[in-house]
């Protein structure tokens, strides 16, 4: 088994960090880097996924982030996504990026633009976007006014005038530069 392993959400500055882990049962067509797609594509690839697939989802919470730093939050969630497959039955993980968030585990290959090259990948990717968007869009409704549904966290122009009108919400990574400057009134 061929673990893909892709992770989203590492730069907001709101919301959880996800990290998604893939074994494909099957081959999927139109398989690819998450951003390359539709939110529609997204959707529909991610609900295949889900029934083609081993998945694993590793959630690891803003506040969480903030008390052991970005490095360990990616190890944490990689853990939890792949908490629940047979590691020692795995041939291979391949991990996006350049990074190897699970050290000590045999087999862990890491390659930049993953999700282009390795359908697993591109699945993890896949499906770690449309939880983690799901749920951004779902905190929107609890945060009227930051546009969580469209920005789904990141820094943008739309989210810093949120953020200067509203302050900072729960969901705010407070370690991140841009919300600590604005909690220490440098904003």
């Amino acid at each position: 088994m061929t673990i893909g392993i892709d992770e989203v959400g590492r730069g907001c500055w709101a919301g959880p960090l996800v990290v998604g882990a893939v074994a494909l049962k099957t081959d999927i067509v139109g398989l690819t880097d998450s951003k390359r797609l539709s939110k529609q594509e997204r959707s529909r690839l991610a609900e295949l996924i889900q029934n083609n697939a081993y998945v694993g989802l590793g959630w690891v919470s803003n506040a969480e982030i903030d008390d052991i730093g970005l490095s360990s939050a990616l190890r944490l969630a990689a853990e939890r996504a792949t908490a629940d497959f047979p590691l020692e039955r795995t041939s291979q993980i391949i991990i996006d990026g350049n990074q190897n968030f699970l050290p000590g585990v045999t087999g862990v290959i890491t390659a930049v633009k993953a999700d282009l090259d390795y359908p697993c990948v591109s699945a993890a990717s896949i499906v770690a976007k449309v939880a983690r968007d799901e749920y951004m869009a779902e905190q929107a409704a609890r945060y009227p006014g930051f546009g969580f549904e469209r920005h789904v966290g990141y820094g943008t122009k739309h989210h810093l005038e949120a953020l200067l009108i509203h302050g900072v919400t729960p969901l705010h990574r407070t370690s991140f530069a841009p919300i600590r400057k604005l909690l220490e009134g440098k904003l």
